[in-house]
């Protein structure tokens, strides 16, 4: 947010003028009175400035002015010198490197700033040199570390409350935005105030109360990533960096980008700052000594004794505790450390709470004992917890068991409305779990969730509900059908051996056993829109479009025992069976309602109780599957010349045309290899193959039926009413019911 402060030009004392001559080429400055001068927008800072930074590249010219000589930089020297309101002459140039580790006076304390080297010095705007105070800025913190200035150096006069210390002088106990003006006048009273304005810019200000804060440095604990020089204990063999980016390597990502994204994260973080300065969250009980900042010798005996107090009487036990009820008289060498963990070290500690470590759950360790193993077999979350849960418990489980506390990781995107827009309540466009699962049903809600990929953004609208909603009732009506035509199918008494089926039954359970082998490989990947895809496809293609409907008319007119129909139910039997269990997983609350009905001879018993279970051989799968999708491309070619007769007002249904398909070569052996059976897969009353010499002569001619159509089976047939007793039957309906049945071998 804009923020108005004061923006100053402020000068550093020349301290040591010998060198900032010899820095300039002179043997000697014609006057010892001068300054560097800065810029800020933050006066408040000036009390912590401990150094100064300048360009190693840039220019910087020593200027003569009525003031004293000043420094600054040479593409700034003009704009500056306006503002100051001075004339000025240049009397020598430099490069920026040529003036470091050069001591300047502090403008009212009593103490020198040396120059530091910073490549991250603009010429935008100011002078063209940087008041660095390390305490409150990280550019500024990390040049005066790489300067080697430690931490004990480094002056933080501004204390949590935004209050400088007391012991500051002049501006001790004030708040720093009401110490700005006081410092502003403090420089003017000392004669180094060159400028003074009132500066409008955009400032960091707290999301949730709209003021502004500050960067602030203060002592934290961190878990040390790479174990640098000063690390205070055993250096371990691996560095955590190490440790967790080759437990990366050896973890499954779904999607497989995930992988490359939490790697870069962990191999360019800093240390992990685990303390964070709240009066709320997990205490870091620590006892700090006060002269030498270690911790008490006794602390992990403390821990547990601080450990129990908490499971006692809640963690207020530990804000309350006396340091003298653990310590004794000890208690007047240490100060009881008031930080909480960072609640990400909270939440990725989870794993050793529930599973344990390593070899834990044989032990009965965690809270489930044997029930649950290390490392678990998958984290899933949002893409964004890449940098949060999945991160912490990679690092926390690194640091205790050496290994990730997850075998995969799974991440999903973000629901967004149809647009791809977020949803909002002033938009308008949400739209809750709770109300598709009251008006469209539960299942639609899982059907949709599993129909997205979840790798992206999930998108829904009633119009994409609208899709979902047909899908699913594709799938049920599909199910339904599968229920009805089995449901005075017996499998201990009317089971077949498959190689005694039809060939389009084996077919069609080839089908499903390559369905299920591919579902369940997706399922194994996570890839549960695949999984939905393919349970829908084979639903509306494979089974309603095709054998389905190509089944009706055995299911519904050969005779109810005769080997043609239970052919067809052992096969619609054994693909509802795996087909249930299939779907489980997404169509939970179907499944479970179909395995009321039939569920294998076990209805009493939860679809969930059953794993996949293998289909019977159908024998020659890859061969079927090879053949049959050949006479599917035929077919498709007579359905479309059957769709033109039917527009064009020829016929009606398929059953009242009559087809005559001209064919050649291997197309012709394999049609005729399915002998009368053929008008049966192309669904019509009468199909003629015509052998011809070659591709280009073949076609397929359709006509309507001249015949009669039979009144139980619809065909349209030269013998209908050829037997006086049934005047509107065909032959093949007067053997299915009254005679030894039509044979069948194909479909």
């Amino acid at each position: 947010m804009d923020k108005k402060d004061f923006a100053i030009d402020v000068g550093f004392g020349f301290a040591e003028p010998e060198k900032i001559a010899k820095a300039f080429g002179l043997a000697k400055l014609p006057q010892d009175k001068g300054y560097i001068v800065i810029w800020t927008t933050t006066p408040w800072t000036i009390p912590g400035n401990q150094a100064l930074n300048v360009h190693p590249d840039y220019d910087y010219n020593l200027v003569e002015t009525e003031r004293g000589l000043l420094i600054l930089a040479a593409d700034l020297q003009e704009s500056s010198l306006a503002r100051y309101k001075l004339g000025g002459k240049t009397l020598a140039s430099c490069k920026g490197k040529a003036l470091e580790l050069i001591a300047f006076q502090h403008p009212f304390y009593e103490r020198l700033s040396p120059v530091y080297l910073g490549e991250y010095v603009a010429l935008d705007t100011g002078t063209g040199i940087v008041h660095s105070a390390p305490a409150y800025g990280v550019e500024d913190f990390d040049s005066c570390r790489r300067y080697g200035m430690k931490d004990a150096q480094i002056l933080t006069p501004v204390m949590g409350d935004g209050k400088y210390v007391s012991s500051l002088p002049f501006f001790g106990g004030m708040m720093i935005w009401k110490a700005n003006p006081e410092i502003v006048k403090k420089m003017d009273e000392t004669g180094t105030l060159f400028h003074s304005e009132d500066y409008v810019h955009s400032y960091m200000h707290c999301w949730r109360h709209k003021t502004p804060i500050i960067y602030r440095a203060s002592t934290q604990w961190f878990a040390s990533m790479d174990a640098p020089p000063g690390f205070k204990g055993e250096k371990p063999a691996e560095s955590l960096r190490a440790t967790a980016l080759r437990g990366i390597g050896n973890t499954r990502f779904y999607p497989d980008w995930g992988q490359a994204r939490l790697h870069g994260m962990i191999k360019n973080r800093p240390d992990w700052t685990l303390s964070r300065q709240r009066q709320w969250g997990v205490p870091m009980p620590f006892f700090i000594h006060k002269e030498t900042n270690e911790l008490h010798p006794r602390t992990l005996e403390l821990l547990e004794q601080v450990a129990q107090r908490v499971e006692q009487g809640g963690i207020e036990a530990w804000q309350t505790l006396d340091a003298k009820d653990l310590l004794g008289a000890e208690a007047e060498q240490y100060v009881k450390i008031k930080d909480t963990l960072d609640v990400w070290f909270d939440s990725g500690s989870t794993h050793q709470t529930v599973m344990g470590g390593p070899g834990a759950h044989a032990s009965g360790a965690g809270s489930h004992g044997a029930d649950l193993q290390f490392p678990a077999d998958l984290y899933l979350e949002g893409s964004d917890q890449h940098r949060g849960w999945f991160h912490s418990s990679l690092l926390v489980s690194c640091m205790l068991n050496g290994v990730p506390p997850y075998k995969g990781l799974l991440t999903h995107g973000f629901v967004v409305d149809g647009h791809g827009r977020k949803m909002s309540k002033s938009m308008g466009n949400v739209i809750a779990p709770q109300k598709v699962s009251d008006t469209l049903g539960a299942e639609v809600l899982r059907l949709w969730v599993a129909a997205t990929d979840y790798s992206g953004e999930l998108s829904i609208s009633d119009e994409i509900l609208k899709r979902v909603v047909e899908g699913y009732r594709r799938i049920r009506n599909t199910l339904r059908f599968l229920l009805a035509n089995t449901a005075d199918f017996d499998p201990k008494a009317h089971a077949l051996p498959v190689e005694d089926w039809l060939e389009i039954d084996r077919y069609a359970l080839a089908l499903a056993q390559r369905l299920q082998q591919e579902m369940v490989r997706d399922y194994d990947n996570y890839d549960f829109h695949f999984v939905a895809q393919k349970l829908q496809a084979f639903c509306s293609e494979d089974l309603g479009g095709f054998y389905l409907d190509i089944l009706k008319d055995r299911l519904y007119t050969a005779g109810k025992d005769s080997k043609a129909r239970r052919s067809a139910q052992n096969a619609l039997h054994q693909i509802l069976q795996r087909l249930v269990r299939l779907m489980a997983p997404i169509l939970s609350f179907t499944a479970e309602e179909i395995w009321a009905i039939a569920g294998d001879g076990e209805a009493a018993a939860s679809v969930f109780t059953h794993t996949w279970d293998e289909y019977p051989a159908a024998g020659g799968s890859p061969e079927l599957l090879e053949r049959w999708t050949k006479i599917r491309g035929v077919r498709a070619e007579v359905q479309k010349q059957l769709e033109e007769a039917r527009v064009a007002g020829k016929i009606g249904s398929s059953l009242q045309a009559e087809v005559e398909v001209r064919a050649s070569g291997d197309k012709l052996a394999l049609l005729q290899s399915l002998q009368d059976d053929l008008r049966f897969v192309l669904i019509t009353s009468s199909a003629v193959l015509t052998p011809v010499a070659a591709a280009a002569d073949e076609a397929v001619i359709v006509k309507a039926s001249a015949h009669a159509k039979c009144e139980r089976c619809w065909h349209y047939r030269e013998d209908v009413g050829a037997d006086a007793d049934h005047p509107g039957l065909c032959g093949r309906c007067v053997s299915n019911l009254y005679g030894a049945g039509e044979p069948r071998e194909h479909a």
